[in-house]
This record gives C-alpha cells, sequence and structure tokens, in this order.
C-alpha cells in the first residue's frame, strides 16, 4: 500500500515521467544528501562570505542527481528559507540565497559564487 502511495504521489503531484519514477526516489536521497554534505561544508569551513557559494554548491550537486535530487534541492532550500524568514532572517539576504539555490539547480557553476581565499578542499 505505501509503494502505491508513493508512486501514485510521484506521478500525480510531482509530475514525474513514466521513464524516471523508478529513480527518482533514490535520486531525491541522494539529492539530500548533497545538500546535507555542503551544509557541513559550510559550518565546517566557517568562512566569512561563502554562504552563497555553499548553497549554489549544494543545489549544482544534487540536481546532477537527476529531476529527484533537483526536487529534493528545492524542497530543502525552500524549506530552510522560509524557516529562515519565519526567525527574522533578513528578506534581501533571503533572496539572495535563493537565487544562489537557483544557480545552482540550472548547472551553473557555483565557483561563481566562491570567495577569493576559499580552501580548495571545498
Amino acid at each position: 500500500m505505501k509503494l502505491s502511495t508513493i508512486i501514485i504521489f510521484c506521478f500525480l503531484i510531482l509530475g514525474v515521467s513514466s521513464q524516471n519514477w523508478r529513480t527518482f526516489p533514490g535520486e531525491a536521497v541522494r539529492g539530500a544528501k548533497d545538500m546535507w554534505r555542503a551544509y557541513s561544508d559550510m559550518r565546517e569551513a566557517n568562512y566569512k562570505g561563502a554562504d552563497k557559494y555553499f548553497h549554489a554548491r549544494g543545489n549544482y550537486d544534487a540536481a546532477r542527481r537527476g529531476p529527484g535530487g533537483a526536487w529534493a534541492a528545492k524542497v530543502i532550500s525552500d524549506a530552510r528559507e522560509g524557516i529562515q524568514r519565519i526567525t527574522g532572517h533578513g528578506a534581501a539576504d533571503s533572496r539572495a540565497d535563493q537565487a544562489a539555490n537557483r544557480w545552482g539547480r540550472s548547472g551553473k557553476d557555483p565557483n561563481h559564487f566562491r570567495p577569493a581565499g576559499l580552501p580548495k578542499k571545498y
């Protein structure tokens, strides 16, 4: 019953084509892991001005997984920005974060946002 519910959800709500419905959930899970890795790297780096780079990189890596990864990146990014707006995060900063998120999901190079001096590890 749960599997059929997931499949129907993917078809109707997410608009998943018949050719990739089997891979969508796995792509979404791997995309979520990519987002978590970018967040963890951002926290570890603790580098001033690198926020937009890590936003773009997480979304870029997740979207490269396929439609499921792009979907996970959008859901996670939108949720994160929504929570930050509620908690008083600046609207202008939130818009800039979302622009970096869209940049990465569109497949553009996240290094566009990379600040000078950020260690090569990231």
